[in-house]
């Protein structure tokens, strides 16, 4: 018989008994959201909420990739009726306060229609476009990773663009989570939706699954040879080693994921236009978070920079708080903390 001396200890068999009763379950690890708090208890899920709507499969499935694709989420009338607006905006047909009209670097001279702008950005007070993020369909999955009280707090709707051989078109690899001033990052989830049939030929999304388990890494401007869009930031190091899973989508089909996987796109090789709308969103109880001295600091000194310029603050700061206060607004339940 084996001595009692080379058997584990009670606590060690209590956590081999519940690996196996209960796979996913573990001690919670500390955040990655520039907090630390101490693990106390035993817990199966982080990164979602109990909930009605999720399957267990695909709550194990969040967990361990970071997001979670559904099918045909978004109805082709809605999408259609953002693509109209999308095109009025471009030509200034509706006027929308706080919007950013992006092009791509390399038309970045032509004049802004629906062929050239490759980006709306912050269309949170279009009633429109921001209609999408009040869609039930949507939020209903968005309270399985924030809770009930829901704030949208970055919105987009992206039209990438032919590449014109120069590669500009490409996003590169890059958590979100870097242009959020706000924490914690386990309570922010972004819903993309694509507008048309996306895939490799087009540019669609690139994730490199279980990644979010990871912490906020550096961001800077690759080093493109023919330069790279404005605060298209990518990440300094990663594990380069990490698979990659392209997600092909249909019209209306919808992804959720969290603000650190990374993710990025490829380069537009067709002769039409990619588009998509996305909302990021966060709990009402989340908190904005001082970023000085850390890895974000130099998106706030670029939002600063442009803050400056179009609102003519002169001497006057403006934050990656201010910039998050202005574009947020309230979705779901009771506006809180931020």
């Amino acid at each position: 018989m084996e001595s009692l001396a080379n058997q584990p200890s009670a606590p060690l068999r209590l956590g081999i008994l519940l690996r196996h009763l209960v796979p996913h379950a573990g001690f919670t690890p500390f955040p990655t959201s520039a907090q630390v708090v101490p693990a106390t208890c035993l817990t199966q899920f982080r990164y979602t909420l109990d909930n009605s709507i999720l399957t267990l499969e695909q709550r194990r499935f969040y967990e361990d990739n970071g997001y979670l694709l559904i099918k045909n989420l978004v109805a082709d009338e809605d999408i259609d009726r953002f693509g109209e607006e999308f095109v009025k905006i471009c030509r200034k047909e509706v006027e929308v306060p706080g919007i950013t009209i992006m092009k791509d670097i390399a038309i970045a001279k032509s004049a802004a229609n629906e062929n050239t702008v490759s980006k709306l950005q912050d269309f949170t007070w279009n009633e429109e476009l921001f209609r999408y993020c009040t869609l039930p369909q949507i939020v209903k999955y968005v309270e399985c990773f924030t809770g009930p009280d829901i704030m949208a707090m970055h919105t987009m709707l992206i039209n990438k663009p032919p590449d014109t051989g120069k590669k500009t078109s490409r996003h590169p690899l890059h958590q979100d989570l870097h242009y959020f001033a706000f924490r914690p990052a386990d309570r922010i989830v972004c819903a993309w939706t694509a507008m048309q049939r996306v895939d490799q030929r087009n540019g669609c999304l690139v994730v490199l699954p279980g990644s979010h388990k990871g912490c906020l890494k550096e961001h800077k401007y690759p080093d493109w040879k023919d330069g790279v869009n404005k605060m298209y930031h990518g990440i300094h190091d990663y594990d380069k080693s990490l698979p990659r899973v392209h997600l092909p989508m249909e019209k209306g089909d919808t992804v959720f994921f969290h603000p650190l996987i990374i993710h990025g796109s490829g380069r537009n090789r067709t002769e039409g236009f990619r588009k998509a709308i996305s909302c990021h969103y966060a709990s009402s109880d989340c908190y904005y978070i001082n970023i000085k001295g850390t890895s974000q600091e130099n998106i706030e000194k670029e939002i600063e920079e442009i803050a400056r310029r179009r609102y003519a603050l002169g001497g006057s700061s403006f934050t990656l708080k201010d910039a998050s206060m202005i574009r947020s607004r309230l979705v779901k339940g009771k506006r809180k903390n931020l």
